[in-house]
């Protein structure tokens, strides 16, 4: 079995850069683990690489659907499914890699989503509850019976909290123990590592980020999706950036205001990533200093050649 190397850390730590330079040493392939680099037409703001900085290196599971189309962690579990199979066939070493630590969960432990026979009426009723009294009414109904799993949804992204709460009316259970009871060992083929960077130093570049992003025409990419009909009732636009955008795009916000709004939203959810990561089975911690990611390159590249045996059967 192919060795699989998982590369996480918060938002602009550097993922994307150090995992395209791995996968130039192994000739390997990426995967994406973005939950919102899955949509069409996102780019900017979702700091998608360019075709200039894949330097051709395929990335998969990117611009899979159309950001008014429903996405879930089970669609990227299906999706990630085919293209390990594949590369595996292939004989292609896979670089998993991003920011988005359920996606990663999903496929890396064996975790199985809760799925109780279907239930047709219970599914009717509560679609029905949702059209007529709200959705903040029925995302309140989800967090008095399952306040971690309303956590972890946002209140806009009806789908998932219908599901979640139909999960947790048929079974009497809540949705997010259910996910716990799902979660397996990590396999002995993954080899998973984290990336880190000073508070102080992660915040910069994040600041710096928006900054670029501004530069390179994210308000303009914001409006040209609001011009197609997409709005903020759609889990896609509620990404950060974008939902921060919107009423700069319709004359109702200032620009420099959403720009410190985006920023520091990104340096909390940055905050989060850390959290959620160190809680997962990362084996290795990598920090990355200014001016030294070329050291710390080959101190990641030295680690991962004491950890896999280069053979015949992964292409160089």
């Amino acid at each position: 079995m192919l060795p699989l190397i998982v590369l996480v850390g918060p938002t602009a730590v550097g993922k994307t850069g150090l995992a395209i330079k791995l996968a130039l040493h192994f000739s390997a392939q990426i995967i994406s683990a973005d939950s919102m680099q899955v949509y069409r037409g996102m780019d900017i703001g979702t700091a998608k690489p360019t075709r200039e900085e894949r330097q051709g290196i395929p990335h998969h599971l990117i611009d899979l659907v159309e950001p008014d189309q429903s996405f879930t962690v089970v669609d990227y579990q299906e999706y990630y499914n085919r293209v390990k199979t594949q590369l595996d066939a292939e004989k292609i070493l896979p670089i998993l890699t991003g920011g988005t630590g359920l996606y990663i969960r999903a496929v890396t432990q064996g975790f199985i989503f809760p799925a109780p026979p279907p239930n047709p009426q219970l599914r009717a009723e509560l679609k029905r509850e949702a059209e007529t009294k709200g959705r903040d009414v029925i995302y309140q109904r989800l967090r008095e019976l399952d306040p971690a799993a309303a956590e972890k949804i946002h209140p806009q992204d009806l789908k998932r909290v219908l599901r979640a709460l139909e999960v947790t009316l048929a079974t009497g259970k809540p949705f997010s123990e259910q996910q716990k009871a799902a979660r397996t060992a990590l396999p002995p083929n993954i080899i998973y590592l984290g990336l880190t960077r000073a508070r102080e130093e992660l915040y910069t570049r994040i600041n710096d980020r928006v900054d670029q992003m501004l530069a390179q025409g994210l308000v303009e990419e914001v409006a040209t999706l609001v011009a197609k009909g997409y709005g903020l009732d759609l889990p896609a636009m509620q990404g950060l950036g974008y939902k921060e955008l919107i009423p700069v795009v319709q004359g109702l916000a200032p620009l420099t205001a959403a720009a410190e709004l985006i920023k520091k939203r990104t340096r909390n959810y940055a905050k989060r990533q850390e959290t959620w990561f160190r809680r997962e089975p990362v084996e290795k911690w990598f920090t990355l200093k200014a001016g030294e990611e070329a050291n710390c390159f080959k101190k990641i590249l030295q680690y991962l050649e004491g950890r896999i045996s280069i053979v015949s059967n992964i292409r160089r």
